[in-house]
């Protein structure tokens, strides 16, 4: 089953082409990486699937075609580059894993429009039944139960991306994208992200569009690939990707090119 379907989609800003007719689609269960360039449209691709750009084209998830998906929208777990978080912010890492929770009014009114569609939908908390126990497990799978009365702005950046992912998680998501989140975290936190990735895609089969720059963990985490600047290049297993030396090699030009023309 399809969770996410792109098709011909193009953004422009201000008469230039961010995203030049791209179509690709997500499997249920899939963890697609996409490559690409600094400013190849990624982000702005990933808002427009968000409901917060507008857009040429069609985008559907689980089957529902943009206005009709907005009440899915919550059960997109988004993490971002940048952790926009007020450091100073009074609040414990157990408080705010605990904004990400959803009613259950909503969660059902969901269940039912995703079983509409003919989908199954893997909650994995559901089973606990009260809500501090979904947020102690939602820690635990990233590994941070032992800093829940923390407060926030004491964390390092590698563990405060793992907070949000746990935020994320604990609303148990159909569909996670994750917008180059590793960017200036040190090896050691980015090997525990990727553990952590790897974990709740294998483990709590959820489906994660992820872009990142670090080829060689997507050759690791991705059962798919897709290569985009502005147009996509190339969308398939990850083994033809890997094994296409012509493809690497324009990846590799366009990502140096898009670096000496920032600078």
């Amino acid at each position: 089953m399809k969770a996410l379907e792109v098709s011909d989609v193009s953004i422009s800003y201000n008469g230039s082409l961010a995203i030049d007719k791209v179509s690709f689609d997500v499997n249920e269960g899939d963890l697609l990486g996409i490559v690409g360039p600094n400013g190849a449209g990624k982000t702005t691709l990933f808002r427009a699937i968000l409901g917060l750009q507008g857009y040429a084209g069609i985008i559907r998830l689980f089957g529902y075609e943009a206005k009709k998906y907005y009440p899915l929208l919550p059960l997109i777990g988004y993490v971002s580059q940048k952790v926009n978080f007020e450091p100073n912010f009074p609040a414990t890492v157990y408080e705010v894993v605990a904004m990400g929770l959803l009613s259950e009014k909503k969660l059902n009114k969901i269940s039912t429009l995703l079983q509409k569609n003919g989908h199954s939908w893997n909650r994995v908390y559901s089973k606990l039944d009260k809500n501090s126990e979904k947020i102690l497990q939602a820690l635990k799978t990233v590994n941070l139960d032992s800093l829940k009365d923390r407060r926030i702005g004491q964390l390092s950046g590698g563990e405060l991306q793992r907070v949000f992912i746990a935020k994320a998680l604990v609303k148990d998501p159909i569909l996670m994208i994750l917008d180059e989140p590793v960017t200036g975290v040190d090896v050691d936190t980015q090997t525990k992200f990727y553990n952590v990735i790897k974990k709740i895609n294998e483990e709590n089969k959820i489906t994660i569009v992820w872009s990142s720059h670090d080829l060689e963990a997507i050759a690791k985490l991705a059962n798919r690939v897709a290569c985009m600047n502005r147009q996509l290049f190339f969308h398939g297993q990850k083994e033809e990707f890997f094994s296409n030396k012509d493809l690497l090699k324009t990846y590799t030009e366009s990502a140096m090119q898009m670096h000496m023309h920032h600078h």
